[in-house]
């Protein structure tokens, strides 16, 4: 049997005095996707950055496949994407050239980069540098990265942030299309996206999966 895309087992982040998720059991199959819904505060942001191996567990482990997400080779981080509520993007440079930068990490071509482009709408805004860009490109170009590469494993952190309609529809496309393909997991205050997606929906209050 295949290992799980993604487990947690009685995974625990603290900081400070905060607990911020408390004691998480999950387990995320290959392939699946999967909503995570909760009011702000609730952990939903720190149970991605565990996964994406960007925080260590205060308690528990979070493992991606068979290893632990903090640890894990570089082999399997290649193949996972992230991307935060914070588009962490380079001011200065062209959406085409922030892609760039991605793009030699994973060894992309520019067939690769005008494709991604291409997904999230950005194609005519290529080679304009992402100072003039609204919040809502700026999350479009921040997905475009996210799956430019064709990662197994995709983890979205409140991607409809600043979207308009337009972009909304376009982000269910993205999601539509990774249905099967590849694993995902996704933060979000959007309760409908789930039934549109036709997808499990997880729920986190305090810290705790409900």
């Amino acid at each position: 049997m295949d290992a799980p895309a993604v487990s947690l087992s009685a995974c625990s982040k603290r900081f400070g005095d905060r607990l911020a998720l408390r004691k998480a059991t999950l387990t995320v199959a290959p392939g699946e996707t999967i909503v995570l819904l909760g009011p702000n505060g609730a952990g939903k942001s720190t149970l991605l950055r565990l996964v994406a191996g960007l925080l260590r567990p205060t308690a528990g482990s979070a493992q991606i496949g068979n290893a632990e997400a903090c640890s894990a080779p570089r082999s399997l981080r290649a193949g996972l994407a992230y991307a935060g509520h914070r588009a962490q993007l380079y001011r200065g440079l062209t959406a085409r050239e922030n892609l760039g930068l991605h793009a030699r990490l994973h060894r992309l071509t520019d067939l690769d980069i005008d494709a991604a482009l291409d997904g999230v709408g950005l194609a005519d805004r290529a080679d304009e540098r992402i100072d003039g860009f609204s919040r809502g490109m700026l999350q479009r170009l921040a997905l475009a990265r996210a799956i430019a590469h064709a990662p197994g494993l995709l983890l979205l952190d409140e991607p409809a942030s600043g979207l308009d309609a337009a972009g909304r529809l376009l982000l269910d496309g993205v999601l539509m299309d990774g249905l099967g393909q590849r694993t995902q997991l996704i933060a979000s205050h959007d309760h409908e996206l789930p039934a549109r997606l036709g997808v499990r929906t997880v729920h986190l209050a305090g810290g705790r999966l409900a």
